[in-house]
């Protein structure tokens, strides 16, 4: 597993909320949904993003921009334009004043605003839930990156305008799938940036030392690792290895193998119907009991809980 896919593996939609939107100017949207990750690729007119803390930055048509969660921010034609409207949690809409919205800017199958063809047009995915997007990946991104029309050209454009607005049977699952594959291609182009800044652990995987143990952690997670069988497949000792490790990647090599393990399991448990001892063994705890006891440590919830929610 090269690094850039064990980052990227990670976005699953699952019925994620996707919009067309249409606004003529004046036009401001406060969004405090807490969404983990949103994704705006602007088609046609200009859009500020301002969050909260942090640089206000313009769109132009063909950027697009990745919001993480769950901190707000506010979308809008102009700096100083006040919010219309204020997007909560669970999609709801309502005006700065508390009144609901919801039904009073609809313009047909996924379109919402002020008019079809209005002056400014963008594309929004988002996914509603934590576990739809790898912790390891939201740790890697800023609160907002934008990646310009000059920064990349996404094939996947054109596509995702044209089935946003339609209504077909299965229409949401090519959607869910569309938003996954325009994100993974955003932030491989994000990542090949000098200013990306990825991960502690992503930039030790070009380490002649750690990065070997990281594939060995990463491609097979279930095998019974110790500090003193990863020195010896580097030919370096226990402690030039733990230190190396700690050094680069910022925590031992053990409590990182913790992390991916309760991690994949995580994944598997929102993914497949797999009972907890088989996932148990998959990801390299000896009982379902070892695992819902490191789970429950790790996430706060016990291993069913998880899955009920992710559900």
């Amino acid at each position: 597993m090269d690094a850039l896919t064990g980052l990227l593996e990670g976005p699953r939609a699952r019925g994620a909320f996707m919009i067309r939107a249409c606004f003529d100017p004046p036009w401001a949207v406060r969004i405090e949904d807490r969404a983990p990750l949103t994704v705006m690729l602007l088609v046609r007119g200009e859009a500020w993003l301002a969050p909260d803390s942090g640089v206000r930055r313009l769109l132009r048509p063909g950027d697009l921009a990745i919001a993480r969660g769950p901190d707000p921010y506010t979308c809008a034609d102009a700096p100083d334009t006040p919010p219309q409207a204020l997007i909560l949690p669970g999609g709801e809409c309502h005006y700065p004043d508390g009144r609901p919205l919801n039904g009073v800017m609809d313009l047909g199958v996924r379109t919402w605003g002020d008019r079809t063809d209005g002056a400014t047009v963008m594309l929004i995915g988002t996914y509603r839930m934590q576990g739809e997007i790898g912790g390891r990946l939201l740790d890697a991104l800023p609160p907002l990156l934008l990646l310009t029309a000059d920064d990349w050209d996404c094939p996947l454009t054109p596509v995702l305008a044209a089935e946003i607005v339609r209504d077909e049977p299965g229409q949401e699952v090519v959607l869910d799938r569309l938003l996954d594959l325009l994100v993974i291609a955003a932030l491989r182009a994000w990542f090949a940036r000098p200013e990306a800044a990825p991960p502690a652990w992503y930039g030790a995987l070009g380490d002649p030392v750690v990065g070997p143990v990281l594939r060995l952690l990463q491609d097979d997670p279930a095998h019974p690792w110790t500090v003193a069988a990863l020195a010896a497949k580097v030919g370096v000792s226990r402690a030039a290895l733990a230190r190396r490790f700690t050094e680069l990647v910022g925590e031992p090599p053990m409590t990182y193998l913790t992390g991916w393990r309760l991690a994949l399991a995580a994944d598997r448990l929102r993914d497949t119907d797999d009972t907890l001892g088989a996932i148990a063994r998959h990801v390299g705890y000896g009982s379902a009991f070892a695992l819902s006891t490191a789970f429950k440590r790790a996430y706060g919830v016990s291993p069913q809980e998880w899955r009920t929610r992710a559900a």
